[in-house]
């Protein structure tokens, strides 16, 4: 009987002939033996999730044609309901609904989230399902405070998840990661204006002290 691993969600025959092929199956299958990829909500993860103000959704049609659409909301929104599911409130955009209808006749689906910060990308694999009528999850998922207004609500079966490296990740960073630094720049520009409007003071009161000097 063929063993199965966690990370088969994404490590398919064809992927790894190519990994075989090239060099880096002999890793993989290590990395199998040990346990292969989490399949359930961590601690870590759960921080990570909390963190985030946006995310790729990765979806596809029923016969195989890829999509990809970015998810954007209040930090955290892509909330955490238990060690095996996570659930997000779907926004009102442009009315495609490209996801929505690849999700009504194929709910694999795959979320990529990066730090740029910290150079850290996650990437989970699960099924999702869309929940329309539910008031009380999607009170649950939405943020009051936010402008967007929530549609419905998004659940994700949580198969497996994975840290990428940080390997050509070019750090980006957010307002509110940039405005302590700047809050203490400005405090600083301040500082050094008064203190030369008081040299400027004290020199031209130097000058008005010791008269005009004759030629």
């Amino acid at each position: 009987m063929t063993r199965t691993y966690s990370s088969d969600v994404a490590f398919t025959p064809a992927v790894k002939a190519m990994q075989e092929k090239l060099g880096s199956r002999a890793g993989y299958a290590r990395m199998e033996e040990k346990g292969g990829w989490q399949t359930t909500v961590t601690p870590d993860l759960a921080g990570f999730l909390a963190q985030r103000d946006s995310f790729y959704l990765a979806t596809a049609s029923a016969k195989g044609q890829p999509y990809i659409q970015h998810r954007g909301g209040p930090a955290g929104f892509l909330r955490v309901i238990d060690e095996k599911t996570l659930g997000f409130a779907d926004f009102g955009g442009n009315r495609q609904y490209i996801s929505l209808g690849n999700l009504s006749e194929n709910d694999r689906v795959q979320l990529f989230l990066i730090d740029y910060a910290n150079r850290r990308r996650v990437k989970i694999w699960g099924r999702a399902r869309v929940v329309e009528d539910d008031p009380f999850l999607l009170e649950r998922l939405a943020d009051p405070d936010y402008p967007g207004r929530p549609e419905r609500a998004i659940l994700l079966a949580v198969e497996a998840w994975d840290v990428n490296c940080p390997q050509h990740v070019t750090p980006r960073f957010t307002e509110e990661d940039l405005a302590p630094g700047i809050g203490r720049l400005k405090a600083r520009i301040l500082e050094l204006e008064a203190e030369v409007a008081r040299l400027k003071q004290a020199s031209g009161s130097d000058q008005t002290a010791g008269g005009e000097v004759s030629p």
